[in-house]
């Protein structure tokens, strides 16, 4: 489904990606793990066009996106945007939009969808999501969990082949983090293809097909949960875990 070949990407005198490759498959929860600073959300961005990237290629389906600015990687990028939703840890709502208006922006405006469509649409995922209620309601009247739940509303409004999650749970309390994780883990049930970045460790051996750790902007071992989490072979996997645990 999502294919990484040799990603770089240099900040200056710092390369933040060093030769990323990465695969993950159809229906896959592929989650990067690693200390802040290892170019885990660089990656996601890198993914879904919000960071260019000097070296490598990324494939999504048949899609294929290079390093070269130009009409070509612009029709690739627009292609890649409709395959890929992206869910950010501060939400990026529109403040002045309703839960509900929210949800429809993009169905409308993007795809093209009739607002009746997109209405009956928006409300059924709101209602997936626990938010049935709260169509009328503001961002700024919502809790930060719920409006990371609109966030994945809207996201999911766009009938993406795979989402990216940027530490979905990262700014919520522990209340709301379990409301979100709720929700990803229903994700999860129904065959979403997602990359998912997050510190939350227990999240992470719940919902994992596969974990990256990432460390320096390399990917410092690849497996299934169980052997990274209780056999991990590198010491800066090992490292990491016992850093969690302290924290």
């Amino acid at each position: 489904m999502i294919q990484i070949n040799d990603l770089h990407k240099r900040f200056g005198n710092t390369e933040v990606l060093s030769g990323i490759t990465m695969h993950v498959r159809r229906g896959e929860v592929s989650v990067l793990l690693g200390p802040s600073g290892g170019g885990k959300s660089t990656l996601l961005r890198a993914i879904n066009g919000l960071e260019t990237f000097d070296r490598g290629q990324i494939q999504v389906g048949d899609v294929v996106l290079g390093p070269e600015p130009g009409p070509a990687r612009d029709e690739a990028l627009r292609n890649i945007r409709r395959r890929v939703g992206m869910v950010f840890q501060q939400f990026n709502l529109f403040p002045h939009r309703t839960a509900l208006e929210n949800v429809i922006e993009a169905p409308i405006h993007v795809l093209g969808k009739p607002r009746d469509e997109a209405i009956a649409q928006a409300r059924s995922l709101l209602d997936r999501v626990g938010l049935a209620h709260k169509l009328d309601a503001m961002p700024g009247n919502l809790s930060g969990g719920q409006q990371q739940r609109v966030a994945i509303a809207r996201a999911l409004a766009m009938e993406p082949e795979a989402i990216l999650f940027d530490e979905p749970t990262a700014s919520l309390d522990p209340r709301m983090m379990a409301e979100v994780v709720s929700v990803i883990t229903d994700l999860v049930g129904s065959g979403q293809t997602m990359i998912v970045v997050t510190h939350a460790m227990g999240f992470a051996r719940r919902v994992a097909h596969s974990v990256h750790v990432m460390h320096a902007g390399r990917v410092a071992e690849s497996g299934p949960p169980q052997q990274i989490f209780e056999d991990p072979r590198e010491e800066v996997t090992r490292q990491f875990l016992t850093q969690a645990k302290e924290n």
